[in-house]
């Protein structure tokens, strides 16, 4: 609590006037001073740990961090308001290739660009009157940050979950870097846009697809407490398809080849086999003969995106490999074909091609007459090609197993037993999943921890020797060349040997930015900890986080690395939670004219501007009130001074109360009270459900209920409304805290009102005494009646029968039947 003085220099603003540029200046300092919103941590309270997506500092906030951290605040400001021990730190992401990319432009640093825009979103959040606890910033790019980066890398790699291996990546030839799957977009960068090509690196992993099973399994704890769309987004993602291998003897090959199906009861009508023409498999199996056509057709491929190459839309395109497979349920040769519409990373990079079963396969089949066999019976009047139906097995019979009648489940069964007892397969899980490609060729990212030495190979840098630092490089040493710019640092990249003590180079590469936001909300727990990357007793308890607020464009992407990151923690003894956040709240996005802002629309809107114009308040209160916090808001359908007159219609009532401060309300106009404890049982109700809009409507009508108190009810002296005015500042402070803050300083109140305490409701004002009936005739609303709640459906069927309009409504009319749901509804049936 701040001394009296300090109070008596931040007295209320002018009563006759609301200027919110001069609230603003006021209260700003005494916040600063007071730091009330520090997390506590002492066990005095229940913990509620609050969090919201950290920012990358690409430049000042935008209207979407403006949405993001309006909703987020609401949430932390109220369990403040219920007395919770919160915490709700701040930080930023602040490696990545934008900030590269400025310092190419303007030759120097990317810390230069990347910690100035930190400091000017800093100075915007503090402005925004986000409740954060500033004590635990962090920064990603940070060495006392990426030393732990680089700690959790080790201890991944030493339990196998961290490997390097050669493959076709997707690459970016624009930003010149590798990038992951889930950083490709309809087949371009996410970050530039340029079409992604296909390159052969030896690139860094994280093993994900070992946890893959858990990050399915774990998800039903999160059902009801997640966005269901973002579950089904990561069930789909990780995609888990049950089946079988199956082997399949190739012309010319020692060992047979192992083939991925979810549908071996179709094993008879394989008719051709497709490979991967990116995959090893194919390179080793095509015949001399077919080598040069092979070649050119490669080459076509590696130009293409997985996203291109899986389009049902595309022509399809393959050669023959010039060997033949035997099919094992029947004995046929069938022809070898390389097609791109096959992925070199799904299950070995060949399937079996069933044409009757399979519109891919079919049109393949089309093209290139290869036969097509039926295996499943199609509905009756079916008169397509491909059926992907359910039926009974036809042609798939051979001397040892029939699966002929059988349904589709009967015949996977019987096939899978018939090839597991003749040692020709065995029954499999497979998962659309791939492991997490965490190698980037630029320089403004955490440096991979590991030497590489021709003597003893893959050398992880001790632990004590941690972080390897980035080195000082600027400007054109930054440009794309291909290769991480670390490489040219020759000085920084020739070192000697931590084992052998011989010549050996560092690893040139940094790692996904996803890597450090997989695990910063464990750091803000214990941000100055130093024998680890947290400290295991805070992160014990505090995690999992309470909630977690931020855009659902990171459904498979960052959520889904984090959730893998806590796992792995978890496994290694050094966190209790097995999930990072319990749980999930998505907001929609900030449009302008039905369209996302962009600069080549023109459509932009300054989230600078708007706080100038109407005040941080008043664009709070626009974003909060737009609509439910995930549906997309567009400003151009937004009043921010709709707002402001709200806020000011609210902070003059402030300025109106006569009655002392702590008095007894109980003597106060029963009508006001009641109108006031309803608001706060409803609002709590609201905001725990996310309806954060309406809890804001039910501040206004407090406030209008108010007013006409104040003008033609019982006064301004009347206690009842000293009660409302507090509690419409207390609920207030969620959406607009300055304009809360002066009311409370006007009503006589020590700083500050963010920790007044939600107001207790008394649930004898929350029993009405009367409520409105409606009552039809023939469908249609003939009069409302006030009746007791309690009255009885004979008293409220006379009372309706009774009333005049309903007679005249009648008009001479028998009665047929009455319905009566008392105390709401009576509907008259005329005869």
């Amino acid at each position: 609590m701040t001394e009296h003085v300090e109070h008596e220099a931040a007295a209320a603003t002018d009563r006759g006037s609301y200027d919110f540029e001069a609230i603003q200046a006021k209260w700003r300092p005494v916040w600063d001073k007071l730091d009330p919103f520090k997390a506590r941590d002492d066990g005095s309270a229940e913990r509620r740990y609050a969090l919201t997506m950290y920012p990358y500092p690409s430049g000042d906030l935008h209207m979407g961090h403006g949405e993001v951290f309006a909703l987020h605040d609401v949430l932390a400001r109220f369990w403040f308001q219920q007395g919770y021990d919160v915490l709700n730190p701040v930080g930023w992401d602040s490696f990545g290739l934008p900030a590269e990319n400025a310092a190419i432009r303007r030759n120097e640093h990317p810390a230069t660009y990347t910690y100035a825009n930190i400091e000017t979103q800093a100075n915007s959040i503090r402005r925004y009157a986000i409740s954060f606890d500033w004590s635990r910033r962090l920064h990603t790019s940070d060495p006392d940050y990426y030393r732990w980066t680089q700690w959790l890398f080790l201890r991944f790699y030493e339990r196998g979950l961290a490997y390097r291996k050669a493959s076709y990546v997707n690459w970016c030839p624009n930003d010149q870097t590798v990038l992951a799957n889930e950083q490709v977009v309809q087949g371009a960068c996410e970050r530039c846009g340029a079409a992604v090509t296909k390159r052969e690196l030896t690139q860094w992993y994280f093993k994900i697809t070992e946890y893959a099973q858990r990050l399915l399994d774990d998800m039903d704890a999160l059902e009801g407490r997640w966005p269901d769309d973002i579950l089904l987004m990561q069930r789909n993602w990780i995609g888990r398809s049950e089946g079988a291998f199956v082997d399949f003897e190739v012309d010319g090959q020692p060992e047979p080849i192992k083939v991925f199906t979810t549908r071996p009861d179709t094993l008879f009508g394989s008719t051709f086999m497709v490979v991967a023409p990116d995959s090893r498999l194919a390179d080793v199996l095509c015949a001399p003969a077919q080598r040069e056509e092979f070649a050119a057709y490669l080459d076509r491929v590696k130009g293409e995106t997985d996203v291109d190459r899986l389009s049902t839309e595309r022509e399809k395109t393959g050669v023959f490999l010039g060997v033949h497979a035997t099919n094992p349920a029947n004995g046929e040769r069938i022809q070898v074909w390389a097609a791109d519409y096959v992925l070199a990373d799904y299950g070995t990079g060949a399937i079996m091609a069933v044409p009757g079963q399979d519109h891919r396969d079919w049109e393949f089949a089309e093209k290139f007459a290869l036969p097509i066999v039926r295996t499943v019976e199609p509905e009756e009047g079916f008169e397509g090609d491909a059926y992907v139906g359910p039926g009974p097995a036809i042609n798939s019979a051979n001397d040892e197993v029939s699966l002929n009648g059988l349904e589709v489940e009967a015949a996977k069964s019987t096939i899978i037993e018939w090839l597991v007892g003749k040692g020709l397969g065995e029954r499999t899980i497979n998962f659309r999943l791939r492991d997490w490609l965490l190698s980037r060729q630029r320089f403004w990212g955490c440096p991979i921890p590991i030497i590489h030495c021709a003597s003893c190979g893959e050398v992880p840098v001790p632990d004590d020797q941690l972080p390897v630092e980035l080195p000082d490089l600027r400007g054109a040493d930054l440009a794309p060349k291909g290769v991480s710019p670390l490489a040219a640092a020759t000085d920084w990249v020739n070192v000697d040997c931590p084992k052998c003590g011989g010549a050996a180079t560092r690893d040139t590469d940094t790692m996904d930015t996803f890597v450090d936001s997989s695990w910063y909300f464990l750091r803000y727990l214990s941000p100055d900890y130093d024998k680890g990357p947290f400290d295991p007793e805070a992160a014990n308890r505090w995690m999992p986080a309470y909630h977690y607020v931020g855009g659902k464009e990171h459904a498979v992407l960052h959520l889904l690395y984090a959730r893998f990151f806590v796992k792995v923690l978890h496994d290694l003894g050094m966190l209790d939670a097995t999930e990072p956040f319990a749980r999930l709240l998505n907001q929609g996005q900030v449009i302008n004219q039905g369209k996302s802002m962009s600069k080549s629309l023109g459509n932009g809107v300054d989230l600078g501007e708007q706080l100038d114009n109407f005040g941080i308040d008043a664009v709070r209160v626009t974003m909060v009130f737009a609509g439910p916090p995930s549906d997309d808001i567009d400003w151009a359908d937004m009043t921010p001074g709709g707002s402001l007159r709200f806020l000011q219609r609210a902070w003059r009532l402030s300025g109106e109360v006569s009655s002392p401060a702590g008095g007894d309300p109980s003597s106060g106009d029963v009508s006001l009270r009641k109108a006031t404890h309803k608001t706060v049982h409803e609002a709590t109700a609201l905001i725990e459900s996310y309806r954060f809009n309406v809890m804001v409507a039910r501040i206004m009508e407090l406030v209008n209920a108010t007013r006409k108190a104040v003008d033609s009810g019982c006064g301004p002296a009347d206690p009842a409304v000293r009660e409302a005015v507090e509690t419409v500042a207390i609920l207030l402070s969620l959406v607009a805290p300055y304009t809360a803050e002066d009311m409370w300083a006007n009503l006589g109140h020590e700083p500050t009102v963010a920790k007044a305490g939600w107001p207790a409701v008394d649930e004898a004002l929350l029993v009405e005494d009367s409520v409105t009936a409606v009552v039809q005739v023939a469908g249609k609303v003939r009069d409302r009646l006030d009746v007791s709640p309690g009255i009885s459906e004979s008293e409220l069927e006379q009372l309706a029968l009774a009333s005049a309009t309903v007679q005249r409504a009648l008009d001479g009319r028998g009665v047929r039947t009455v319905i009566v749901r008392a105390p709401k509804l009576v509907n008259i049936v005329p005869a």
